[in-house]
């Protein structure tokens, strides 16, 4: 392999993916989103990009290790019990696989996402 393979976001030109969460889990608003998938490897288990998403909220049910920088915006994520964390640009978390409860756009957001999908053991 050689330098070649390396991916350069900036110079990456990945399609837009649009989509929007299945119907049974919306709980507020119009979510759209839309995903630039940079990289997936050759495994299909890990993948990096960019999301983009609009005002609204959502279940969420993380299968996937993932590591997020938000660039622009502002989200809230809740777990099942309740408890919220609002993240905004700046910000850089993980969240792991087996995470439960919602994402909330307040202000249109943006994030540099890399995510590992985990394997049922």
């Amino acid at each position: 392999m050689n330098i070649d393979a390396i991916v350069d976001f900036a110079a990456s030109t990945p399609a837009a993916e649009r989509y929007t969460p299945a119907q049974e889990k919306v709980l507020a608003g119009q979510p759209a989103q839309t995903v630039y998938n940079h990289y997936s490897s050759p495994c299909a288990q890990f993948h990096a990009g960019v999301w983009e998403g609009e005002c609204g909220k959502w279940l969420v049910n993380y299968t996937e290790h993932e590591y997020c920088e938000i660039t622009q915006g502002v989200s809230v994520i809740r777990d099942t019990d309740g408890n919220a964390r609002t993240v905004r640009a700046g910000d850089r978390f993980v969240i792991p696989a087996g995470f439960r409860g919602s994402w909330e756009v307040l202000e249109a957001c943006r994030k540099v996402y890399v995510l590992f999908e985990a394997r049922e053991q």
